[in-house]
């Protein structure tokens, strides 16, 4: 590991909000505020907002400035990404800020049935070849299940066309109340959508914008009762661009591939 993300973990590790637990800590370890987030880390009743794979955090602190009324923890393995945001809401002083350092299927591990009230998923890896391990597959729905409060929201952003059609079709398969849905955010009116969705910009989701990729959007509640099965996709088209050099999309040519 480089001398400069060990000083980041370092850093981190003195800020009181952010919690490292890796598979291996929370073994020898557990956790002690499972089921005390409000009461011990935020101070309050306020509802909490999980940003999973969040990596730099960029929806976590950008939500947390806009409604201080909800608490927001980001959760990542990737702590030297992080640091990043961490290192922002130490700077800014947002108190209804957490960073969570662990693995996603680790989840009921750190938080009680019912404590989590809603979830946002921004441009996560699609992983195409590998249903179960796709953060909007059933298997993780079941997982959200364990932690959220019954209805509880879900929000997919994502530059993915294969993710945003394999999880529309997850929701209608279950039945799932779906709240919005647009596959292009930037490029039509959108009806209502949630304050901030296109305000605050993760680093991935400029990127793929400054390449000519559209961004979708998805929204549904997760209810507790009912079963959950897995929707057909063997002919929903794969993603291409992700094959190509990063200046390659779809066909669009870019000055980096001029």
């Amino acid at each position: 590991m480089g001398k400069n993300k060990l000083k980041k973990f370092g850093e981190m590790a003195e800020l009181d909000f952010v919690f490292q637990y890796p598979f291996g800590v929370l073994k020898e370890q557990g956790f002690p505020y499972k089921g005390k987030w409000h009461s011990e880390v935020f101070g309050n009743e306020n509802p909490i907002v999980l940003e999973l794979g969040c990596g730099k955090g960029e929806y976590t602190t950008g939500l947390a400035r806009r409604f201080a009324n909800r608490n927001y923890i980001g959760v990542d393995i990737k702590g030297a990404r992080m640091w990043t945001g961490a290192k922002e809401a130490e700077r800014e002083g947002l108190k209804n800020v957490a960073f969570l350092r662990t693995d996603i299927e680790l989840l009921p591990e750190f938080f009680a049935p019912g404590e989590v009230a809603e979830i946002w998923i921004t441009f996560c890896d699609p992983q195409m070849k590998k249903t179960r391990k796709r953060l909007t597959s059933t298997r993780f729905m079941g997982l959200y299940r364990k932690v959220m409060k019954d209805g509880g929201r879900v929000n997919l952003k994502s530059d993915s066309p294969f993710l945003y059609t394999y999880t529309k079709r997850m929701v209608e398969k279950n039945s799932l109340p779906l709240l919005h849905d647009t596959a292009d955010l930037y490029g039509s009116a959108g009806g209502e959508l949630p304050e901030g969705l296109r305000e605050i910009r993760t680093h991935y989701e400029n990127q793929w914008l400054q390449r000519g990729l559209s961004i979708k959007y998805l929204a549904w509640e997760l209810p507790h009762d009912g079963g959950l099965e897995e929707p057909e996709e063997d002919d929903i088209e794969q993603d291409t661009y992700r094959s190509y050099s990063r200046g390659y999309i779809q066909g669009v040519v870019t000055e980096e591939t001029e």
